[in-house]
């Protein structure tokens, strides 16, 4: 990134406000957060997979002084799908603004500033034997593959979502035209249980897609007929970045969710024959995550 950028809203389940802002930073600094409203010390936090505090709802980082941040996920995934590999996220609260449910906002503030290349080599994680973990009905798997491939199935009993495949090729720009608007998603049975219990407190019908049954409640509808799993795939991209470097792997979920896909890159960096750490070459480099777009190119949002 040239220059910073920030975002202002409300947390889905806090409810909370929090300002985020997007520094950029130096070869080799890697992704960290930074709890602006505790102290420097306190509120460091590693965007990395063993700082995860394994939830279903969302991806929560912890460090160890107990300070979070929580639903890290869409920011993450606009970072990784941007290719930047060096920033420092600062945020006054302890959960990232919803904004419109999808990564769309994040996107378009990253491009806007734009991104300067830096002069170290890229490094990737290259997946050398299949991994797999499952919960229940619930599967997620890395495959070793030359790219980071994502392909996902869900399948819900509401006929507004159904059963719904989707695979993707993340590099040249694909995340960043084909998943990042499409926004989370929810059961209005599910809107309630959470708001019982605490949860879902910045919800709206403006920042989720909320189905009951065949009906989509959200006025503005849905903005793909498949947009529930794009945001499934857009939710693993974030939680894969959580991984310190880029995946040279295919990733298979079939009704994961956050806990599930963390608990697969606990998997993978529990045996080192399970990877290799890699200087990147031109050719590789290539095929990373990354922009290859201008912020006109987009999705545009109702």
């Amino acid at each position: 990134m040239k220059a910073p950028v920030s975002f202002s809203g409300e947390g889905l389940h806090s409810g909370k406000p929090a300002t985020l802002t997007i520094h950029p930073a130096k070869a080799g600094f890697g992704i960290w957060f930074r709890r602006t409203d505790l102290s420097e010390e306190e509120g460091l936090l590693p965007a990395r997979w063993n700082a995860v505090e394994r939830t279903a709802l969302c991806t929560r980082l912890v460090n160890t002084s107990g300070a979070s941040v929580s639903t890290v996920e869409h920011v993450m995934a606009a970072i990784a799908g941007c290719g930047i590999s060096n920033a420092l996220v600062e945020i006054d609260g302890p959960e990232v603004p919803i904004l419109d449910g999808s990564a769309a906002p994040f996107v378009r503030g990253i491009l806007a500033r734009g991104l300067r290349a830096q002069s170290a080599p890229s490094r990737a994680i290259q997946v050398l034997r299949p991994v797999e973990v499952k919960n229940g009905e619930a599967v997620a798997r890395l495959l070793p593959a030359d790219q980071l491939e994502i392909a996902f199935h869900i399948d819900f009993p509401d006929a507004a979502i159904g059963r719904q495949d989707r695979e993707l090729v993340i590099k040249n720009g694909a995340f960043v035209r084909e998943l990042s608007d499409s926004r989370t998603f929810c059961r209005q049975a599910d809107v309630e249980a959470m708001q019982a219990n605490g949860l879902a407190l910045g919800g709206t019908y403006d920042n989720a897609v909320v189905v009951d049954g065949a009906e989509v409640l959200s006025p503005s509808g849905l903005r793909y007929e498949d947009e529930p799993v794009r945001h499934k795939m857009l939710d693993a991209l974030g939680d894969l970045a959580l991984a310190g470097a880029p995946l040279l792997a295919r990733y298979e979920g079939i009704r994961a969710g956050h806990s599930l896909t963390n608990t697969l890159l606990r998997a993978l960096f529990s045996d080192r024959r399970n990877y290799r750490i890699v200087s990147c070459d031109e050719a590789t480099a290539a095929r990373l995550p990354g922009v290859g777009v201008t912020p006109a190119e987009i999705p545009a949002v109702a």
